[in-house]
């Protein structure tokens, strides 16, 4: 009997033991799926600091500094002011900092000023202009591999220098000044008061440079197959800061019948428009609309500034600054723009609209579309 109570009491403690080991099988596969679910947890966790660093770092990433140097003075209503529009609206619509240097008109200072904003200055970004800098970038490029360099209206050397960071812009400036002709052509014997009979202009470069001879080479064709027996007198001042020479030049040119004078001359082209109101006859301004930014101080020489021939470099170096911004300006490379890219073109203002008539409108119309077309193949000082 006791026997049996041993048997029975031995069976009834196995069963309670392969209860208990049933039971734990479901809380094993329980601790699993929590570990499962804190794994997922972890790695949630471990994302979420990650992308939330990169928004972080991106909300607080410093904006790029850009510092545009000039190789003289802002001042002139058309070429470094136009450069200066372009990164002011850099700054507003981009978000850009932004710094300018004026090297002043001393051009034995321009190589040491570069120097010393090179290495004092604190950018990502520098912005320097025209051909009298080219040989001075080169150096500073080459001695700051890090750093980035737009140069416009001048190429460097890529081929002689290490310049894989400079990105250089050029403008075709001899298409909008084929426009420029082709309006002065059709316009300089328009019944118009002060315009003459005589089929004469001129122009007014501020030194006889290939890109100033550009200029002047794509306005004389565009006068010439507008009127072939137009006469265009040249001339230069080898100046780009005399008013008093650009002045005496114009009125050189009036007295022998010219009307219209293109002035390619910073700031020495006052001139032209001074002489332009005080003899009752006509210009046409350059680089940026002239007379839009001149009418405030002196709405009489506005009135004389039928057009502008637009080097459009404000809206060259924002474009550069946006591609860089999004890492897609070649360095390394020169880009070229004309009329189809918007990098010349000619000012379509109140001024053009009230003295031009709607023939000679037309005229620049399709001249500008025969471009775009291939039409017209403009010459260039450049071969």
């Amino acid at each position: 009997m006791k026997k049996l109570i041993f048997l029975l009491t031995l069976i009834a403690v196995m069963a309670l033991v392969a209860a208990c080991g049933g039971a734990a099988v479901p809380a094993t596969s329980s601790d699993s799926g929590a570990g499962e679910q804190q794994a997922a947890t972890e790695g949630d966790s471990g994302e979420q600091p990650a992308a939330a660093e990169a928004e972080a770092a991106e909300s607080s990433a410093e904006p790029l500094k850009v510092l545009l140097f000039i190789n003289g003075v802002l001042g002139d209503k058309s070429f470094f002011d136009s450069a200066q529009r372009g990164i002011d609206r850099a700054k507003e619509e981009l978000g850009i900092e932004a710094k300018t240097i004026e090297a002043g008109l001393d051009e034995t200072q321009w190589e040491a000023a570069l120097v010393d904003a090179a290495a004092n200055e604190d950018f990502d970004l520098m912005i320097v202009g025209t051909f009298q800098m080219i040989s001075y970038l080169e150096k500073v490029a080459a001695e700051y591999p890090d750093k980035r360099f737009i140069i416009f209206d001048a190429p460097v050397n890529y081929e002689t220098c290490e310049c894989d960071n400079v990105y250089s812009v050029l403008y075709k400036q001899n298409e909008g000044s084929y426009l420029a002709g082709v309006y002065a052509g059709a316009m300089t014997t328009q019944d118009i008061e002060g315009m003459n009979p005589d089929p004469v202009i001129g122009s007014v470069g501020g030194q006889e440079i290939p890109v100033i001879v550009d200029f002047m080479v794509g306005y004389e064709q565009g006068a010439k197959d507008t009127n072939p027996d137009i006469q265009v007198i040249r001339q230069f001042a080898d100046s780009w800061n005399d008013p008093a020479k650009g002045q005496a030049l114009t009125k050189a040119q009036y007295s022998p019948g010219a009307d219209i004078v293109f002035q390619i001359a910073g700031g020495t082209g006052q001139g032209v428009f001074e002489a332009a109101a005080e003899d009752g006859r006509y210009a046409i301004g350059v680089d940026s609309d002239q007379a839009l930014i001149i009418e405030d101080a002196d709405p009489d020489q506005a009135a004389r500034i039928l057009t502008s021939m637009m080097k459009n470099v404000d809206n060259s170096l924002f474009r550069a600054i946006s591609l860089h911004l999004e890492g897609n300006l070649p360095y390394g490379q020169i880009e070229s723009l004309g009329i189809a890219e918007g990098g010349v073109g000619l000012a379509r203002n109140k001024y053009y609209e009230e003295m031009t008539p709607d023939e000679v409108k037309t005229l620049v119309d399709e001249a500008e579309q025969k471009i775009l077309a291939g039409e017209i193949t403009v010459e260039t000082a450049f071969q």
